[in-house]
């Protein structure tokens, strides 16, 4: 396959690097031969810093690394696409992706990224069980009071959805979901887990 790579005059290729769970964007960089054969080789993310003219790898200083989980390459063969699981920050800013500066927004729209927010604030929460906090309430009341939770959110998804109430299905359905990875939290069942079930399921149809 990397015959077929094709870097540009300078021997580099773009390589995006997204999270191979969320899915998020995290940066942009860039990879000559050598790096993306030891990326390749080691697993783990390896770049060209055109500025220092030096190969780096991710992750060597501040053990913020990332484990590569698939590569791939665009129709023709110029740019790459490294999806990762990252150990901390992916942007030397301390933040979990480089783009975090928005330049413009029409409209707002959901999006599967609160998944992965609302996972990170529930392990937070289950970790420091800060004082006042519902979520905090939840794992205090333990694995009953969370089930009686997920049965109640269930129903009321199926009341609505028998009344034909598109407004309390989608809110009934919202808090099914928070309350459903509450419970996956308590368990220690990852949500990819889950997905990687559904992602496997659909496979082989």
């Amino acid at each position: 396959m990397i015959e077929r790579i094709r870097f540009d005059e300078k021997g580099l290729i773009t390589a995006v690097v997204q999270d191979a769970n969320t899915k998020e964007v995290l940066t942009v960089a860039y990879m000559n031969k050598e790096s993306f054969v030891k990326t390749m080789e080691s697993g783990e993310t390896w770049f060209y810093s055109r500025s220092r003219q030096e190969l780096w790898h991710k992750g060597a200083t501040s053990g913020h690394t990332q484990k590569v989980v698939a590569i791939k390459t665009d129709c023709d063969y110029d740019a790459i696409v490294v999806e990762v699981l990252p150990e901390g920050p992916a942007c030397h800013n301390g933040t979990a992706s480089c783009f975090t500066e928005v330049v413009q927004q029409n409209n707002e729209v959901g999006s599967v990224e609160i998944i992965a927010k609302l996972v990170r604030v529930i392990e937070k929460r289950e970790q420091e069980m800060p004082v006042g906090a519902y979520t905090t309430y939840l794992f205090e009341k333990g694995i009953d009071k969370i089930c009686k939770k997920v049965g109640e959110e269930a129903t009321e998804v199926v009341i609505g959805a028998k009344n034909r109430d598109a407004e309390e299905v989608k809110w009934e359905a919202a808090d099914l979901i928070y309350h459903l990875l509450v419970l996956l939290q308590e368990q220690k069942v990852s949500i990819y887990d889950v997905l990687d079930v559904l992602k496997k399921r659909h496979e082989e149809k």
